[in-house]
């Protein structure tokens, strides 16, 4: 019985990961892993084995990470001062606390802003502004992919028993 709770709790991990993938007011990658061990560990590893459970890790990991940094490097691309970069930063961490539009708006005010303090040129900063949000979409494409591709292959080895 407790078995069946708990793999009912991996599965709802799982949707609500990927319902977080695309939905930034909830860590989807981080879910999806979360699920995925749990299922594999309530099965001992039979059917997804502890190395699989690594890759999968891996995955989470770097989806995480290019979740993080994907606004300052869409600064970047576009030759943003460090100002604005850390302006996009912050603006990212800022951003969360005011939702879905916190998180859009957020990289590209920050990045915006740090380049005015570091340029003074208001058409350079919204150049900058714009390659921040363009980085930020590209990186939760990324995460995205990353999340279909982490379900697909624990669903695929679990069916599979590779």
């Amino acid at each position: 019985m407790l078995d069946t709770a708990l793999y009912a709790l991996a599965v709802v991990l799982i949707v609500a990961g990927l319902v977080g993938a695309v939905l930034p007011s909830l860590p989807g990658i981080p879910m999806i892993f979360g699920g995925i061990w749990l299922a594999a560990e309530l099965d001992n590893y039979q059917h997804l084995g502890v190395g699989w459970v690594v890759v999968l890790g891996v995955l989470a990991a770097f989806g995480i990470a290019v979740d993080f940094i994907a606004a300052s490097i869409g600064a970047k691309r576009v030759g943003a001062s460090s100002t604005a970069i850390w302006g996009a930063s912050i603006g990212t961490v800022v951003g969360l606390f005011f939702g879905l539009p916190g998180l859009i708006l957020g990289p590209f005010v920050g990045a915006l802003l740090g380049e005015l303090l570091s340029s003074k040129s208001v058409l350079r900063s919204a150049h900058v502004g714009i390659g921040t949000w363009l980085g930020l979409l590209f990186g939760a494409l990324v995460k995205l992919v990353l999340s279909l591709i982490m379900v697909a292959l624990a669903a695929g080895v679990w069916l599979l028993h590779l």
